[in-house]
């Protein structure tokens, strides 16, 4: 059944520096048991909630990280398991500090650089999501 409500969300790729020489880059997965899937942080946009706002504090409540967000990347759109629009506006996000407690939404983190990222995430509009980071990080100068 399609349903005429829509729902804004939003959320982040989180990336960090990791490997053997600390020069590689991270992506944070998150499993979520109630969907048993992995994908990226994020959620539901509260009344009067700024975008940008809405995905650093639902990347907090699921992961533990705050972050610095770099910029927005690509967003999706479908319909959720109840027919109603969904529109998931993502942002590349650079871990400040933080550690992982599992929590009721989210269970399990895992990081993982692009190549292994890219085959876990459980969708393909995901998947677009993670190429869109992988982008955007290359033409960036961090430090």
């Amino acid at each position: 059944m399609i349903s005429n409500q829509k729902i804004l969300a939003n959320g982040g790729v989180v990336v960090r520096k990791g490997g053997h020489e600390e020069e590689e880059y991270f992506y944070a997965l998150v499993h979520r048991p109630r969907y048993d899937d992995w994908s990226f942080p994020k959620g539901k946009q509260d009344d009067g909630e700024d975008p940008i706002q809405c995905a650093l504090r639902e990347v907090w409540e699921e992961t533990g990280y705050k972050c610095r967000p770099m910029q927005e990347i690509r967003s999706t759109k479908y319909q959720d398991s109840s027919g109603r629009s969904k529109l998931v506006r993502y942002w590349l996000m650079l871990v400040a500090e933080g550690e992982f407690t599992p929590n009721e939404e989210v269970d399990s983190l895992a990081w993982m650089p692009f190549h292994l990222a890219v085959n876990a995430l459980t969708y393909n509009r995901d998947r677009d999501v993670l190429e869109s980071a992988q982008g955007a990080l290359s033409k960036l100068q961090l430090d």
